[in-house]
């Protein structure tokens, strides 16, 4: 099976720029499987169903979301809507919405998505490891099980990540960290096959502040002035992810590859192997 996964996208900016390398990247990497992760993309804070909806008819199977879920108040109400819009796994028992879905992949292939929300310098949350093994033990992967397993871990310390990763080797298909908007060098197979990366960087323009406009984080950080609500940068958007291609008997992977396309970061573009 091929993975696609794009990392956070970040306002219009990050928006168009994933759309407009759909059509390439589906006619060369032709994924059986895309997830985006959309926390930021509606003006750098949550989603809404429309923004999700336009990512679904480019071709993109799921959106993931994280400690903004909540930003845009609609997605209360709405998020029940759209089976496809996954917030994190570990929000209390209640939480509209829900934190892993499984759907049909080309080919008939089942196929788990969860997203969980980490807590090293995060707001306080449900444990993040023991909702991930409720999921993981209830859709094993495998023959028997599911095709493939994808893991959406949102937070800030790249050490709680790489435990997860250890945590989920073996278990998963691909465990990849969002939230920093940087993408991290350390993309590899795990010993017991699942493919990890500590972040795979955000989808926006890199001209900025983690994708929001310097400027005003300039004024606030060096002059400690008061400053206007952090906005999304307008500037061309890189778009940044990574690839995994598995093996179809067992679910795991055999290899994994960092994802830049545009903008101003250095090119990588994968190869399809499969």
């Amino acid at each position: 099976m091929r993975i696609l996964f794009f990392g956070d996208v970040v306002g219009r900016s990050g928006r168009e720029a994933v759309l407009a390398h759909m059509p390439m990247l589906r006619e060369t990497l032709d994924p059986d499987l895309t997830v985006v992760n959309g926390e930021n993309s509606a003006g750098g804070y949550g989603v809404t169903v429309k923004i999700a909806e336009e990512f679904f008819e480019a071709g993109i199977d799921v959106v993931t979301l994280g400690n903004h879920t909540w930003d845009q108040k609609e997605l209360v109400s709405t998020i029940e809507q759209q089976p496809r819009i996954v917030r994190p796994v570990n929000y209390p028992e209640g939480t509209p919405g829900r934190g892993h879905v499984l759907l049909q992949a080309r080919g008939g292939r089942k196929v788990l998505v969860v997203n969980v929300l980490l807590r090293l310098f995060m707001e306080p949350m449900d444990d993040p490891f023991a909702a991930v093994d409720r999921v993981l033990k209830a859709h094993r992967l495998g023959p028997g099980g599911v095709d493939a397993v994808l893991i959406d871990m949102h937070g800030e310390a790249t050490s709680e990540k790489m435990i997860m990763g250890h945590f989920c080797d073996g278990r998963a298909s691909l465990v990849v960290g969002t939230h920093s908007h940087v993408p991290t060098a350390d993309h590899m197979v795990l010993p017991k096959g699942t493919a990890y990366q500590s972040d795979a960087g955000m989808c926006g323009d890199y001209d900025s502040a983690i994708g929001m406009k310097k400027e005003v984080a300039l004024a606030k950080m060096v002059r400690k002035l008061p400053t206007e609500r952090l906005s999304p940068a307008e500037g061309e958007g890189t778009v940044c992810g990574c690839y995994v291609e598995t093996d179809d008997r067992t679910g795991l992977a055999v290899r994994i590859e960092p994802l830049r396309i545009g903008g101003r970061l250095s090119r990588a573009l994968p190869e399809r192997t499969q």
